[in-house]
């Protein structure tokens, strides 16, 4: 019988307080056991392997993104509304740079993250029909925006800006190259921003 209070969320909450603090090379099975204060065995009551355990520890983060993604964009359109976006991205990696690490990629490839994935695709779509772009036009002009916050983030959680200008200066610059680029975009496409 499962230890009174162990589910398969303590189990992934568990696993996300080791990701937080050591990264998720520290999430083994024995360490959440260890940490759960149970023997490794009672985790497969909960979770069948590593594997899966790091699946829902994606699929958690995944769905951290996309709430806090929606709430940013609540009641905003436009180019308030795509800085909302990056931004509430950016705050989330600054606040857990170790769970950032181990969002998915490439989420509609793994049926327990197609749900969320197309959830957060389905936020960002959103933001941009602001600007007329649908189908292709639209795709492509999530991937620019998806391609400018994720490399951003990453390179700042790895502490890759080295030069002493301000970051929150380098990120206003880079909301303000992704609007411009969503308001050309539209103009190709002959939409034209409401």
């Amino acid at each position: 019988m499962p230890r009174a209070g162990l589910s398969r969320a303590a189990v992934v909450d568990t696993a996300l307080s080791l990701v937080d603090e050591g990264g998720v090379d520290s999430v083994t099975l024995a360490a959440v056991a260890q940490r759960a204060g149970v023997a490794t065995p009672s985790l497969y009551r909960h979770v069948a392997s590593l594997g899966e355990l790091r699946r829902l520890l994606a699929l958690r983060v995944l769905d951290e993104v996309t709430d806090l993604a929606a709430e940013a964009v609540m009641g905003r359109s436009g180019d308030d509304a795509v800085a909302a976006l990056m931004t509430a991205y950016r705050r989330y990696v600054q606040a857990h740079p170790n769970r950032y690490a181990i969002m998915p990629q490439q989420p509609l490839t793994d049926p327990l993250l197609v749900a969320s994935g197309e959830r957060l695709m389905s936020v960002l779509l959103a933001v941009l029909r602001h600007y007329d772009l649908s189908g292709t036009d639209a795709v492509h002009a999530a991937r620019r925006l998806r391609a400018a916050v994720h490399g951003f983030v990453s390179l700042e959680a790895a502490g890759g800006f080295g030069l002493p200008e301000d970051l929150d200066d380098s990120f206003a610059s880079l909301i303000d190259m992704v609007t411009a680029s969503l308001h050309t975009s539209a103009r190709v496409s002959g939409g034209t921003p409401s």
